[in-house]
């Protein structure tokens, strides 16, 4: 029987740096932030979901490149969600749009936390079926 030698690993400093290439914790909050305020809906209804990651996007994108990123994927989700929505309200007159506004809320609900939790994780999330108007 032979034993080996098990070397203890070093624990992470809190208070270090995270490694080249991660984003800062303040750049992840602000990504996170921009993604979850797409909640703005629920109390600006037609507009809400466009001011709140233009307001994180336009105020935050010059202090790091991960807010600037997700910032304009957050825009440019919610942009498509807002057309998506308007196309729903006129599809009412044919019925389907009742259906399909219920599938586009709870889609843009389901991708916005995953988004929120990935940008948070230091990933920068892509969203599927997402119009990309603003570069």
């Amino acid at each position: 029987m032979t034993t080996e030698q098990i070397t203890p690993q070093p624990t992470p400093d809190p208070q270090s740096p995270p490694p080249p290439g991660t984003p800062s914790p303040q750049a992840r909050q602000w990504a996170l932030i921009a993604h979850l305020s797409g909640f703005l809906a629920c109390v600006l209804p037609g507009i809400g979901q466009l001011i709140g990651p233009l307001i994180v996007w336009q105020l935050k994108k010059d202090e790091d490149p991960f807010i600037d990123d997700q910032g304009k994927e957050a825009l440019n989700f919610q942009i498509t969600v807002s057309l998506l929505m308007l196309l729903s309200f006129v599809l009412m007159l044919v019925v389907i749009g009742f259906f399909l506004m219920g599938l586009v809320a709870i889609g843009a609900i389901v991708l916005m936390i995953i988004a929120a939790i990935k940008s948070n994780e230091g990933i920068a999330y892509r969203y599927p079926f997402c119009w990309r108007v603003i570069k």
